[in-house]
């Protein structure tokens, strides 16, 4: 089993802002790197507050570095317009709870993900046995239980736009979680894929901390339904997006990126489906 699609690195995108610590991919779309989670921002620098949005908002106690990002980007300390959740997992809303106290923005999240956002549910157990590396092995001890937005969470609208971002589209994107979805802006073809495919190995403390060029699955410790994710990275390749931000690893573009995309959709149950595991399926329903 691969567990990965190569890339040359002439695929990696995006060029750093030092005094962010953000690397720029478009004159409106950024992301920032917190230890192991990307989050992104989307909105023209330096235009203040409520003109732009967060996707995901990364680890526990990063509401400071966040925020102090986005003073410096958009040129105020006045909050974003809204933020938006690829899906609840604890490394994507680790400081959802402080910002949202803190600048009173509307949350928007898929519907199945809100009982996960509103403290009525955990997540299934992740899955050390997946294998992998350390970060596969120490998921026992990762949260799992939800986080309580409810005073500020709406549900995406049904009709796939996306709040406060004209021209972008939301995808649902469901196996690494139910509610998981990608956000999609066909004028330039760029995606924010979230965790529906990674690029790099999310189950490696190396690979997370050297950050080399892969295309994988979704991290395999904690995607519960492994047909649903692969249709997911399915659709996702049918885009034919030509810059790609995901919540692990760096951002890609262009056709080495695409080509990577295609083989991994194609291979997805050679690729990114672990060889055993307690959600991994048993027969084939490809």
């Amino acid at each position: 089993m691969a567990q990965q699609v190569e890339v040359d690195d002439s695929a990696v995108a995006g060029v750093v802002i030092p005094e962010e610590s953000t690397h720029e991919l478009l004159s409106d779309v950024a992301y920032r790197r917190l230890a192991l989670v990307n989050i992104v921002f989307v909105g023209q620098r330096l235009t203040g507050a409520r003109n732009w949005v967060l996707v995901d908002a990364g680890l526990r106690g990063t509401a400071g570095v966040i925020g102090r990002v986005a003073a410096t980007r958009f040129g105020d300390e006045g909050p974003p317009a809204a933020i938006l959740l690829t899906h609840g997992h604890f490394d994507h809303v680790g400081a959802l709870h402080t910002l949202a106290e803190r600048w009173d923005v509307p949350i928007y999240a898929h519907p199945l993900e809100h009982p996960y956002l509103t403290g009525q549910d955990s997540y299934p157990p992740p899955d050390p046995s997946v294998g992998g590396g350390i970060m596969a092995s120490m998921a026992s001890l990762y949260p799992r239980g939800p986080v309580d937005v409810n005073r500020w969470l709406r549900p995406l609208p049904a009709d796939g736009s996306v709040p406060q971002l004209d021209g972008w589209r939301w995808i649902h994107t469901p196996g690494h979680a139910p509610g998981h979805v990608s956000f999609w802006r066909e004028a330039d073809r760029t995606l924010l894929a979230g965790d529906a495919f990674v690029t790099t190995a999310q189950e490696s403390a190396y690979a997370v901390m050297t950050q080399a060029p892969e295309l994988h699955g979704p991290p395999m410790y904690y995607t519960p339904d492994w047909i649903a994710a692969r249709q997911s990275v399915r659709t996702l390749a049918a885009l034919e997006p030509e810059m790609v931000v995901t919540g692990h690893g760096p951002a890609m573009h262009g056709p080495a990126m695409r080509e990577a995309l295609h083989r991994l959709a194609d291979g997805f149950d050679e690729i990114a489906v672990p060889k055993h595991g307690h959600y991994v399926p048993h027969d084939d329903a490809g």
